[in-house]
């Protein structure tokens, strides 16, 4: 037996005395995702013994160092990880902006003092982190952000305002951009982490077409951060937020599922046989869609990982994952009928086909639109002229 075949049985061992049955099911809503952080509240005890059980072994980020909370696996035993969770269709045991996004920044730009105190609490889920990127005037045009820092000695003072912050409301610190030079556009932005509950931060949600409210306003009125709440080097933040963008494209994209998500066709078969036989081919197409999304998404990781990845991949990942996630939505709906469109119901989970499909109108614009990422792709990776 080779070392990875071990692996993989000790790992197959651990999952099956270790993740409870109802951890195995789909996430029917957002109360089914653990988020971590001081005010978190497990939704049950599975949910509980599923995210600690993992944050000891460092599961919940398997491929981070030890020391950081990690379990310090390479990338094929975290490969044997992520197929082994699927097997048994494992929910993630934490969900958090700081695995996704502020986690893999802080690894290649924070300093060691930042990688032992931040790491370590994202880990555990004890920290929970939301991004200030985008401001009113300031969306796919980001380098010209007008949140400003003032250098005050031994901190900055912060005054602006950031909007389509997910989660603002509920999140215990912000990994925020913030000019700190008004003289250059790119190159006087600074990577800034602070508390939320810090003096003068203050959220107001924006309530959405799907009558929920997962993005805020974001407002700071005279902030003070301190200089060592600063990540990457004085006024280069701009690197650390496209190293960063990078992540948060990827982790959009897993939107689009995959085989991972199961057969779209054979998960909406089970309320009943369906006859349209034009919707029949569909969701075919759909699902040898959503495997050729995962083939690709496994190849950009590998290469990724040795540091063969070209730097537009994510731009193609966002793309296609988030399209995907719009047809899934889409067919989930029309095989629903009218009773998909019922909106309040105990039955339909207080409309959470409607609701999830208007969410989903979402994604050609956060993290970037649409249209910017074809724009990418085009210039990027086709070689084609600019306009």
């Amino acid at each position: 037996m080779s070392d990875l075949e071990a692996f993989r049985q000790e790992i197959r061992t651990w999952l099956e005395a270790n993740c409870p049955p109802e951890m195995r099911e789909p996430v029917r809503d957002e109360d089914d995702a653990c988020w971590g952080g001081r005010n978190f509240k497990f939704k049950n005890d599975a949910q509980r013994q599923w995210m600690e059980a993992c944050a000891a072994k460092g599961y919940t980020v398997p491929d981070w160092p030890k020391e950081y909370g990690g379990a310090g696996m390479s990338a094929a035993e975290a490969k044997v990880w992520r197929e082994e969770m699927a097997r048994i269709n494992a929910r993630p045991p934490l969900s958090s902006f700081g695995i996704w996004m502020l986690g893999p920044a802080l690894l290649k730009f924070g300093t060691e003092e930042q990688k032992r105190h931040y790491l370590n609490q994202i880990a555990r889920g004890e920290i929970r982190w939301c991004q200030g990127y985008s401001e009113p005037g300031s969306g796919s045009d980001l380098v010209s952000l007008q949140t400003y820092g003032e250098d005050k000695g031994d901190h900055w003072v912060v005054n602006g305002q950031k909007i389509w912050t997910s989660y603002a409301d509920k999140a215990d610190w912000i990994f925020c951009l913030v000019r700190t030079d008004k003289t250059n556009k790119y190159q006087g932005i600074s990577f800034l982490l602070f508390d939320m509950t810090t003096p003068g931060v203050s959220t107001k949600p924006i309530l959405l077409i799907s009558g929920n409210s997962p993005f805020c306003e974001t407002f700071f009125d005279n902030v003070v951060v301190p200089k060592d709440q600063i990540v990457g080097e004085l006024n280069r933040g701009w690197d650390v937020a496209k190293y960063l963008l990078g992540h948060e494209r990827e982790m959009i994209s897993a939107t689009g599922g995959g085989d991972r998500a199961g057969s779209l066709g054979a998960i909406l078969s089970r309320s009943g046989v369906l006859d349209e036989p034009v919707l029949r081919a569909e969701l075919a197409m759909f699902d040898v869609d959503s495997l050729a999304f995962t083939a690709m998404s496994e190849k950009f990781l590998d290469e990724a990982k040795v540091g063969r990845g070209h730097p537009a991949q994510p731009n193609m990942m966002k793309y296609a994952g988030t399209e995907l996630n719009k047809r899934r939505n889409e067919l989930v709906m029309s095989a629903g009928g009218s009773a998909a469109l019922e909106w309040d119901s105990e039955e339909s989970g207080g409309g959470a086909r409607p609701r999830g499909w208007l969410r989903t109108k979402a994604n050609s614009i956060e993290g970037g639109t649409s249209e910017v990422m074809l724009n990418v792709i085009a210039k990027r990776i086709l070689d084609l002229p600019g306009a």
